[in-house]
C-alpha cells in the first residue's frame, strides 16, 4: 500500500518530489480531476505510469507545469494563439497542445506535440515546481475507466502500484479539462471539458 499524506502537510512537497526523483509515481490532486505523477525526463518512471494505468502507448502523457515560464522547457514553440488562450485561463482546466522539444523522452510523446496545462491547485504547483517545473501527470484510474475525484479512489484504482497519495480532498472540477490544439491557425478542440467553444474563441479574438 501506499504511503498517504494530506497535501497540505508541511512534509508533503518535499516528501512527494524525493519520491519523483526516485522514480516513484505519486497521486495527487487537481482542479479537475485527480493525477498520478512521474518525472517525465526518467522514461522508466514514464513507462511505469503507462503499465499501472494500463494505458496504450501510443497514447501521450500530458505534462502538468507549475508556472508559465516552464512551458519553455517541454515546448519547442508556443504560438501566439496558444500564449493567448494560457493567459487567458491558466491556472485552470485548459490542456494546449504545442510542438513539443527534441529532448522531451519519446516515451512521454511519440507524436511531434505534447499537451500542457497549469492546474489551478495551489498545492500541487508546489509540487511540481519542486520537481523542476513539471512533470507528466495523466489522470488517477486505469485507462477507459471514470476519473478519480477523491484520494481515495485513486488509490483504489491504482494503489498497488504506487508510492505515495497527497490527499487534498475531492476535486473541485470533477471533470477532465478541455484540450484543445491551435497550431494549425485555428481552434480545434480535442476533447470537450469545462470549458466551452465560445469561450476559448472569445479568448482568442482578444474579448
Amino acid at each position: 500500500m501506499p504511503d498517504w499524506m494530506p497535501i497540505d502537510d508541511p512534509q508533503a512537497v518535499p516528501r512527494a518530489a524525493a519520491v519523483i526523483e526516485a522514480g516513484g509515481l505519486v497521486i495527487l490532486p487537481t482542479d479537475t480531476v485527480y493525477g498520478v505523477a512521474a518525472d517525465l525526463w526518467q522514461p522508466d518512471a514514464v513507462q511505469a505510469l503507462y503499465d499501472a494505468k494500463r494505458r496504450p502507448p501510443d497514447r501521450a502523457i500530458p505534462i502538468l507545469l507549475a508556472d508559465p515560464e516552464h512551458i519553455e522547457t517541454v515546448a519547442q514553440s508556443v504560438p501566439d494563439a496558444a500564449r493567448r488562450l494560457a493567459d487567458a485561463f491558466w491556472p485552470g482546466p485548459l490542456t494546449i497542445v504545442v510542438p513539443k522539444r527534441p529532448n522531451v523522452p519519446q516515451i512521454v510523446s511519440s507524436l511531434p506535440t505534447i499537451g500542457v496545462r497549469i492546474p489551478d491547485h495551489a498545492g500541487t504547483r508546489e509540487v511540481i515546481r519542486a520537481c523542476g517545473g513539471a512533470l507528466a501527470v495523466t489522470s488517477a484510474n486505469l485507462s477507459d475507466e471514470p476519473p478519480a475525484l477523491t484520494a481515495q479512489e485513486a488509490a483504489a484504482a491504482l494503489g498497488d502500484d504506487i508510492a505515495l497519495v497527497l490527499d487534498g480532498g475531492p476535486c473541485p472540477g470533477g471533470t477532465p479539462s478541455t484540450v484543445v490544439d491551435v497550431s494549425g491557425g485555428d481552434l480545434r478542440i480535442l476533447r470537450a471539458g469545462p470549458l466551452g467553444e465560445a469561450a476559448l474563441r472569445r479568448a482568442l479574438e482578444g474579448g
